[in-house]
């Protein structure tokens, strides 16, 4: 898995997260800025989820999208 896709494309992933977890705020958008222990520890903490479940919930959420 290239994680480095989302990095580089941040602004535009951003939508696609928001969309994913609407939980997430703006701020914790700009906070993340595409990294993704960053994603998966917000996850965590805004949706009371365990360390797993969230990185499953990543992968599966990344394997879902369709990159460029």
């Amino acid at each position: 898995m290239d994680w480095n896709r989302v990095e580089g494309n941040w602004k535009q992933a951003k939508g696609k997260v928001k969309e994913q977890w609407g939980k997430l705020t703006d701020d914790d958008l700009d906070v993340i800025a595409g990294k993704r222990d960053q994603l998966e520890g917000k996850i965590q903490e805004r949706y009371g989820k365990a360390k797993d479940e969230a990185k499953k919930d990543v992968d599966d959420w990344y394997n879902s999208q369709i990159w460029q």
